[in-house]
């Protein structure tokens, strides 16, 4: 199956953690296919926090999608996540954004992911590795910005 990811950091080494996240999944039944260049983001959903370092990665697994959201929730609480406040600061986010031609919408899991499309911390390091993507809209990634301020790590 393939797969594209979200993944984000605003607290403590925000590189560090994006590089552990990758190299755990690298560890799993996970093969890394692209991953972007790092992003600065303002933090999405109302609390104040600290910036955000966002990547994406194209993976390839034979993980089922519900085995994979439980590796990805293993390398977040790894790594010290916390779930204590909605959108609040966290060492890892990882987010599952597409799985092939999948869609799964239970209370643990959505595939596609419900803001895939209203997020510019997600389209822009996605659209860097997968310029041709179709969206679940139907539109290009070309095409659909997203809210949000984004700008390259320098």
């Amino acid at each position: 199956m393939n797969a594209y990811l979200s993944l984000g950091s605003n607290m403590g080494d925000r590189g560090y953690y994006l590089h552990q996240a990758l190299d755990r999944l690298r560890d799993a039944d996970v093969t890394l296919r692209g991953v972007s260049s790092v992003y600065v983001t303002e933090p999405w959903g109302g609390v104040e926090q600290e910036k955000f370092w966002n990547i994406a990665a194209w993976i390839e697994t034979s993980l089922e999608p519900l085995e994979l959201l439980h590796l990805c929730q293993g390398i977040e609480q790894e790594l010290g996540r916390k779930r204590l406040v909605r959108w609040g600061p966290r060492t890892i986010d990882m987010d599952i954004l597409l799985c092939d031609n999948v869609t799964i919408q239970t209370p643990e899991l959505s595939i596609p992911h419900p803001h895939l499309e209203e997020r510019a911390f997600v389209l822009t390091p996605l659209r860097e590795i997968a310029p041709s993507l179709i969206l679940p809209s139907g539109r290009l990634i070309q095409e659909v910005a997203g809210e949000g301020k984004v700008w390259p790590l320098s």
